[in-house]
């Protein structure tokens, strides 16, 4: 962990320059107002509100205030008063039958206060009549203590939104209900150097993070956001993007009140090159349960969240340790110089393990040259490796040798990162050895990482020498120092070239979706001749193929189509048509084609499904099946889903999601998360397929989504077929369900 009071360098990418700490970044003022809409009417910039005097009030009403002992307000009273004191906070106690509180007179209500007052904090039962009064008091800010609200269920639900509706209407902004005081924490003020700020649905899973001070690591701000009945995580991810003292931000996150919100924040931090990194609840179903009940808010389909965190540079992780360790690093961090990791240790062993972890975790060990391998040698046994891992035998580290090692290592342009696992202490050399990567990340604008392998911890060259470091990484696992690095990494290649996806999103329909009105049909599923015509809208192409109601009309259109054709029974309400025989493939004649058309209606009449008439298409026999859809997520609204088609979706469900607007580079990351993506590439002898045509096509079902998304409940087009490089994509079958 980077550890230290020392001040350190941090990066605005939007500069592409360093600054160093306390420095201003620039950027757009702190209150910015929704600008612009996209095609659909939703916002595509953050609306920041301006919580400066939520954190650094100048006036604090603390209703329900105690002093009585044995009560627990008066717990809560204390530490707000305490708090109060350092942020230079006038107090003014709110009990009906006291008149004063530690000392403070205090007045019966809250119309009697004597001032406006910045933040009232509510430690009442019932908060709901005491939020109307606030607007008396021009109250900016309030805080609700009391649980019982949407985390409770139904009837819980509906106080929270009579709560904020309250809340609303006295022009008060509102943090909980069901948080706690963890915004009035002590932090400790002698700390420097870029900080965490900290947001936390569940204040005691936070905790780890703030414990950081003791490590040297300066924490700004916590915001317990609660229930979030008015304010949430995505208002104080805006706001906390904007401050200049703030390096990275970690978040513990149950659910979120607003997916569109989330990301148009994390799009704010991107944009400012700010770190998020988040540990999200609800993998599993038993952990979304867990998390509903505890917060009362949705935890999305775990897919589509980890995609929109990805394709917004949120840093996902999975528990607290991971939390306190990649924050850490990403917020005191200067930005990379190369990508290339050396691993550098004591013995071939321990050399050869962390770098076959390493690599696991996707980091790029360069082979040092031979003339680098030569200069190392000078200091190392020859018959010791030092292509990476480099081994050093263990005796250098113990005199002059071991620093011109390390700076050796350091000066290779192709190395961006050292890292050193000590297993366990062995003093006098660990001592040095340390002491020497202490000095030697001092002079060099290169990461060093140290895992301090010590179950105990409470060693001088732990304690003293790496968390008494500005600029030594210092971890405790090399599972969390290779993580922690890999998102390091993979952050500055995000930030340095973000463009935003809002920037881009369309303002205005297109004349597709003019067309493409006329084919919806609210509430129902359309037939495939119907949705096929809406993939036309969209300039999706699509077999030749005409819809016919007798055999006679059959037999022509399959000598127009061309032969050999396929036949489809086509009707809004049969979605398997495999399953209940009613496709035909491979026809070759008229009398084949009279026969299906006569075998197709008999089995529909049988079935009871109606029929619009018979598709005679034309049949697209080669070519890679693939899948383009989209689905609606409680979440985020339209999402865009590909993956391997035909029957391959159902039984590998190799597929990838991304949330709109994404642009071209979005939808060929999607592809290359493919397990199948080899099959686009050409497998045994088989041509490459066209994945410029399929990348169009997710472009283009992006578009529909954007535009067709509150009257589309669902898009499925599958197969698509991806023809050889060159000759495009055909989309041979679809479903859509309209809203």
């Amino acid at each position: 962990m980077l550890g230290s009071t020392h001040g350190t360098l941090t990066t605005d990418s939007r500069q592409a320059r360093v600054i160093a700490c306390g420095e201003q970044r620039p950027g757009p003022a702190v209150h910015d107002r929704v600008a612009d809409l996209d095609v659909s009417g939703r916002p595509l910039h953050a609306d920041v509100p301006d919580l400066a005097r939520f954190f650094r009030p100048g006036s604090v009403a603390v209703i329900g205030a105690s002093d009585a002992e044995g009560r627990p307000n008066t717990g809560i009273t204390r530490q707000l008063l305490d708090w109060a004191g350092r942020v230079g906070a006038r107090v003014h106690p709110v009990h009906p039958a006291r008149t004063s509180v530690f000392g403070l007179p205090c007045v019966p209500s809250v119309a009697r206060l004597p001032e406006p007052v910045d933040l009232a904090v509510l430690l009442v039962a019932d908060p709901l009549p005491v939020i109307g009064q606030l607007a008396e008091a021009k109250a900016r800010f309030a805080v609700v203590f009391a649980s019982g609200f949407a985390e409770t269920g139904q009837a819980g639900a509906e106080a929270q939104e009579r709560l904020a509706e309250a809340a609303r209407d006295a022009g008060v902004r509102l943090l909980g209900p069901n948080t706690n005081l963890n915004a009035f924490e002590r932090f400790r003020e002698d700390l420097t150097g870029p900080a965490i700020a900290l947001i936390t649905q569940s204040g005691h899973q936070g905790r780890p993070v703030f414990a950081l001070q003791e490590l040297g690591i300066r924490l700004s701000h916590w915001a317990p956001t609660g229930n979030e009945a008015d304010l949430e995580t995505a208002d104080f991810l805006s706001w906390f993007a904007e401050r200049p003292e703030v390096g990275a931000i970690a978040c513990y996150l149950e659910g979120l009140k607003d997916g569109r919100a989330f990301l148009l924040a994390a799009d704010r931090a991107a944009r400012r090159g700010v770190p998020v990194v988040a540990v999200k609840v609800g993998r599993t179903e038993a952990g979304a349960r867990t998390a509903a009940s505890h917060t009362g808010k949705l935890t999305g389909a775990d897919d589509v969240v980890d995609a929109a965190l990805r394709q917004y540079g949120v840093i996902r992780v999975d528990a607290l340790d991971e939390l306190q360790d990649t924050a850490a690093l990403l917020a005191r961090a200067r930005p990379p110089r190369s990508d290339g990791v050396v691993v550098y240790s004591i013995s071939g062993g321990t050399g050869a393990h962390v770098a076959d972890l390493a690599a696991g975790a996707g980091l790029r060990l360069p082979t040092l040259s031979a003339e680098k391998q030569a200069e190392l040698h000078r200091w190392i046994p020859d018959y010791l490796n030092v292509a990476n891992p480099v081994d050093n035998g263990g005796h250098p580290v113990g005199d002059e040798r071991g620093r011109k090692i390390i700076d050796a290592l350091l000066a290779d342009p192709r190395v961006g990162v050292l890292i050193c696992p000590v297993t366990g202490p062995f003093p006098p050399l660990s001592d040095r050895l340390v002491r020497d990567l202490a000095d030697a990340a001092e002079q060099t604008d290169k990461l060093v990482c140290v895992v301090w392998g010590s179950p105990a911890g409470t060693e001088p060259a732990y304690r003293e020498v790496l968390l008494g470091s500005s600029r030594v990484a210092t971890f405790r696992t090399v599972g969390n120092c290779l993580r922690a690095v890999r998102a390091w990494l993979d952050h500055h290649r995000f930030t340095g070239d973000y463009r935003s996806p809002f920037d881009a999103a369309p303002r205005t329909p297109s004349p597709s979706f003019r067309k493409a009105q006329a084919l919806l049909r609210p509430g129902a599923r359309l037939s495939e001749h119907a949705a096929k015509q809406l993939l036309r809208a969209y300039g999706i192409r699509v077999p030749r193929e005409q819809l016919v109601t007798s055999a006679a009309a059959a037999v022509r259109a399959a000598g127009q189509v061309g032969y050999p054709v396929v036949m489809k029974a086509s009707g809004a309400r049969i979605a398997h048509k495999t399953e209940l025989g009613l496709v035909k493939i491979g026809l070759t004649s008229a009398s084949q084609v009279r026969d299906a058309y006569r075998e197709l209606t008999d089995i529909a009449r049988y079935e009871g499904v109606g029929l619009d008439g018979v598709l005679v298409c034309q049949m697209v026999e080669r070519g890679v099946e693939m899948m383009v859809g989209v689905t609606h997520d409680e979440l985020f609204g339209p999402t865009v889903t590909a993956g391997l088609g035909g029957i391959l979706v159902e039984v590998l469900r190799d597929t990838a999601v991304r949330v709109p607007p994404f642009g071209e580079e979005q939808a060929r990351a999607m592809l290359g998360e493919l397990r199948g993506r080899a099959l686009l590439d050409g497998v045994r002898g088989r041509p490459p397929a066209d994945v410029d045509a399929l990348v169009e096509v997710v472009l283009r079902v992006q578009r529909m989504a954007l535009e067709l998304g509150p009257h589309l409940a669902e898009l499925d087009i599958n197969p698509l077929m991806v023809l050889d490089r060159g000759q495009g994509a055909v989309a041979l079958d679809a479903l859509v369900v309209c809203r």
